[in-house]
């Protein structure tokens, strides 16, 4: 029993250190989302961990082209997310990752543009899909927040401008 109590308590300080980690810096918490969200199939995802990321109130929100051509956003809770895209994360398999980024940055707010690619295996050759994920940052004294993510995939009709492939410093 004293052995169970013992690994409880490592694990929980296990966990509040790699919680502290993700949320120290704005390249910190950018990379916890990119790290939590991408995984193998069959792999659950470490949901906690997300909601750790992002203010109770934040958005996620996507833009895309329906068939017809028409441009529509859909705006997500992070419960939202979890609850539509965590089975199709697990099912498939996802991989995201930065490729390039812009930070914007002032006082207790930042704003990061960074484009991705996503594969849905790890050593995938070619991403199946690249854009941008639009992050809006809340620094309240203590740690890095998520207020939102805005995020579009690059189409034939939007291609990722070539000063969206290099970084612009960090």
């Amino acid at each position: 029993m004293l052995a169970l109590g013992i690994a409880t308590t490592i694990c929980s300080l296990v966990g509040f250190a790699q919680a502290a980690k993700d949320v120290e810096s704005i390249d910190a918490i950018v990379e916890a989302v990119y790290d939590v969200i991408s995984g193998p199939a069959g792999k659950e995802r470490d949901w906690e961990r997300m909601r750790s990321l992002f203010l109770p109130d934040a958005r996620m929100i996507a833009v895309g082209k329906r068939q017809n051509g028409d441009v529509v956003r859909r705006s997500m809770s992070v419960e939202d997310y979890i609850e539509n895209s965590g089975p199709i994360l697990k099912e498939r398999g996802f991989f995201e990752k930065e490729i390039a980024r812009r930070t914007e940055h002032y006082g207790n707010i930042a704003h990061v543009f960074s484009t991705y690619e996503a594969r849905a295996k790890a050593d995938d050759e070619k991403p199946f899909m690249r854009g941008i994920n639009s992050f809006q940052l809340f620094d309240d004294g203590k740690r890095w927040w998520v207020v939102t993510i805005f995020w579009q995939a690059e189409d034939p009709a939007t291609p990722l401008p070539n000063k969206y492939l290099k970084d612009s410093g960090r």
